[in-house]
């Protein structure tokens, strides 16, 4: 299971001068294989991440560069992380109810300002309901996405792909379901070239 703490630290040094070619990408340095996730479509990068992590908040804009900068290349997508704690799993919740009602866009980065910014991590479904209605999401909406039949299966799916993408610390990414990088303090310049790297290894 993964680690109650937001980051574990990866021992990665990366260099880059201008733009990296294929020779300066290293197994085991700036990436690892592992036994991955079946991935339908590639080429793919997934983010796994939480709202509660602290260093997920401040790398928010780096992924969103990344993705900008894959756009047309390489799908962009994300996996919220639970970890086995009711605030975290609140917040995959949070992101469920999102997708639900087709506002993900529109709240992704309120989420994570709601709990950074102003009043904490979420701590019940009322603070949770509060929050969308908040976001012109009616009362009625809000129940339907969040009680809804498939939301345990959907929660239990976040779970299965976090366990066989050996996630360890978030933010974490997974190319092509199978190579997992640490963004450390890459720009989202030098993350776009790695994952480009990565999602054409056949």
């Amino acid at each position: 299971m993964i680690k109650a703490a937001c980051k574990i630290v990866f021992i990665i040094f990366y260099v880059m001068i201008g733009s990296a070619s294929a020779a300066d990408y290293i197994k085991g340095k700036d990436y690892i294989e592992v036994t991955g996730i079946p991935e339908l479509q590639q080429p793919i990068v997934r983010e796994f991440f939480s709202y509660n992590c602290p260093h997920c908040y401040n790398e928010d804009s780096t992924m969103n560069k990344m993705a900008e900068l894959l756009q047309g290349d390489v799908t962009f997508t994300r996996t919220p992380v639970g970890a086995g704690r009711s605030s975290w799993i609140l917040a995959q919740e949070a992101f469920f109810v999102a997708k639900k009602i087709k506002i993900y866009k529109q709240v992704h980065s309120k989420i994570f300002h709601r709990i950074h910014e102003e009043g904490g991590p979420f701590t019940t479904s009322g603070q949770l309901k509060t929050f969308f209605m908040k976001q012109g999401v009616t009362a009625e909406q809000f129940d339907k996405a969040y009680n809804s039949s498939d939301k345990q299966a959907v929660l239990s799916n976040y779970e299965t792909k976090v366990q066989l993408a050996e996630i360890r610390g978030v933010p974490s990414l997974l190319i092509n379901g199978k190579y997992e990088v640490n963004p450390g303090n890459r720009s989202a310049q030098e993350l776009a070239g790695l994952v480009r790297y990565l999602s054409n290894i056949k």
